[in-house]
């Protein structure tokens, strides 16, 4: 199966919120399950990552991203010994006075 088509299978799952055994031949993507499994590939194969750097470089060169209205968030990442830090995000700040 081509991968236009693939992509394409994946954007009807996702757009049409089905199941992928849902998604029928005859729409010419093919199977659910070639479609799931080319999905997975690719994004094992950090596909999908390199898509998303390459969209941002491009639409930050065309002055196209407000980047004042970024959020990063470090909840996710390990520190260097493994562990992770605890989420402060629910508590409120001490006072000072």
């Amino acid at each position: 199966m081509p991968d236009r088509l693939c992509l394409q299978g994946f954007l009807y799952v996702l757009h049409n919120d089905i199941a992928w055994q849902l998604l029928s031949l005859e729409l010419g993507f093919g199977s659910g399950q070639t479609c799931w499994r080319r999905l997975d590939r690719w994004q094992k194969a950090g596909v999908f990552d390199q898509l998303h750097r390459i969209l941002l470089a491009e639409l930050n060169a065309a002055g196209e991203l407000d980047w004042s209205r970024a959020c990063v968030d470090g909840s996710h990442i390990r520190t260097k010994m493994g562990r992770r830090h605890r989420s402060t995000g629910g508590r409120r700040a001490a006072s000072i006075t």
